[in-house]
């Protein structure tokens, strides 16, 4: 009883020449600096991720791109080595790859609700490396009797909605539709055929194609044709840097080329929404560092102001970070308070731009970015707090010549 009075009596010293006014300059302007750091990570997060396409195979830094078709050619229109070479050198340009065509005819027939429907497809690869996440299934050997399929998601829908309803034929959601085995009848140079079967292991957004592993797209070129497989390509899949979109833009347009799925604007407005919240989160920095240069300078101030009473205490024997503790204590509850209060304002913040963002495809990114930004600078600036508080009672310590690693708290009778 008698020691928790002393710590009573010793807190009310300590926080007797504490300026409410000082304190409360700090709590309201890192409130403030951190709340707009806070809002600027998250509308960065969510202007940067593309709801209206998401697919874990491709990331949004991949686009396909292809030549515009004029009129009418009958000679292939590809992309050369010295285009390819071009591109290559370009700035926004990290990797590209080529897309393998089939060098024979395919029919693929599935049979749904007592018909069955039949169809010529076409079948294009990408190399493997291009994948984010390789699905389930994905790879094949010669030998295999089943060959995996990633298809376009357009393909579905059209299906669904513009084919399906007029033939009185049953709408599949994907994983209906994966389930569902086809039959391939695979045809190439003097009838040579063969019949596999297939399933579709897979959708993608970014591949307008019907797309099947590099493996067997090469076994089977090789297989069904003697044509021997051509350098140029019609189509090229392209991881880019996001950050130069404006160069690209013009580049594409300058050499008559085609994005497939017209994601340009897209990413030239999260282009901009990235650069506008990044200015806004650099604000936010701004103010929280002047905020903390209030809160050292109001610690100078009020342990100036408390010189003798420290003096005092730890001439009684009180070990320095004990008499420091005090102030610590005091900043860790305002840190965290103050953190609280930044992130419930931030999630306030969201939906007025949730909204809007979502009609251009963007929004909807993870929270877990901001909260680790929120958590760290908790955790920095607490710690930066707590070495300049030490820092001036050790300060106080060496000028009075006391030993800072032995002292000891007094005997009541000694304090008495």
């Amino acid at each position: 009883m008698k020691q928790n009075k002393h710590k009573t009596e010793i807190l009310s010293l300590l926080r007797r020449n504490i300026s409410v006014g000082q304190m409360t300059g700090y709590f309201i302007a890192n409130l403030v600096g951190l709340t707009v750091i806070l809002v600027g990570t998250l509308f960065y997060c969510d202007s940067r991720n593309d709801s209206s396409a998401t697919d874990k195979y491709f990331s949004n830094n991949y686009i396909v791109i292809s030549k515009c078709v004029e009129g009418i050619g009958f000679a292939p229109i590809t992309f050369s080595e010295e285009e390819v070479a071009d591109l290559q050198n370009q700035p926004w340009v990290r990797k590209i790859g080529r897309f393998t065509a089939s060098n024979f005819a395919v029919n693929g027939s599935v049979a749904m609700g007592g018909k069955e429907l039949s169809s010529y497809l076409f079948f294009e690869s990408v190399p493997d490396e291009f994948f984010d996440i390789k699905p389930d299934g994905w790879s094949f050997t010669p030998g295999d009797s089943q060959v995996p399929i990633i298809l376009c998601k357009d393909y579905l829908t059209l299906y669904n909605f513009g084919f399906a309803i007029p033939q009185r034929l049953p709408q599949l959601s994907e994983e209906v539709i994966s389930d569902i085995p086809i039959k391939l009848r695979l045809t190439g140079e003097n009838m040579q055929y063969d019949e596999m079967q297939a399933r579709i292991v897979g959708f993608s957004s970014r591949l307008n194609t019907v797309a099947v592993p590099q493996s067997f797209m090469d076994w089977a070129n090789s297989h069904f044709s003697s044509r021997l497989q051509e350098q140029s390509a019609s189509r090229l899949i392209v991881e880019i840097d996001p950050m130069a979109s404006s160069e690209m833009k013009s580049y594409l347009e300058e050499h008559l080329i085609e994005v497939a799925g017209d994601k340009q604007d897209t990413g030239n407005i999260s282009h901009f929404l990235s650069t506008v919240s990044t200015v806004v989160t650099i604000n936010g920095i701004v103010i929280c560092l002047l905020a903390i240069f209030i809160l050292i300078l109001s610690i100078f101030l009020l342990i100036q102001k408390n010189r003798k009473m420290l003096r005092n205490l730890i001439l009684l024997g009180y070990h320095p970070i004990r008499v420091g503790r005090y102030y610590e204590i005091m900043v860790i509850i305002t840190n965290v308070l103050i953190l609280s209060f930044a992130l419930v304002f931030t999630f306030i913040a969201r939906p007025f731009w949730a909204k809007q963002l979502f009609q251009i495809g963007l929004g909807g990114a993870s929270v877990a970015p901001m909260l680790t930004v929120a958590f760290s600078y908790l955790l920095v600036v607490t710690v930066f707090d707590i070495i300049i508080i030490r820092n001036h009672i050790m300060k106080i310590c060496r000028i009075q010549g006391q030993p800072s690693g032995t002292a000891q708290p007094p005997s009541p009778q000694v304090r008495e």
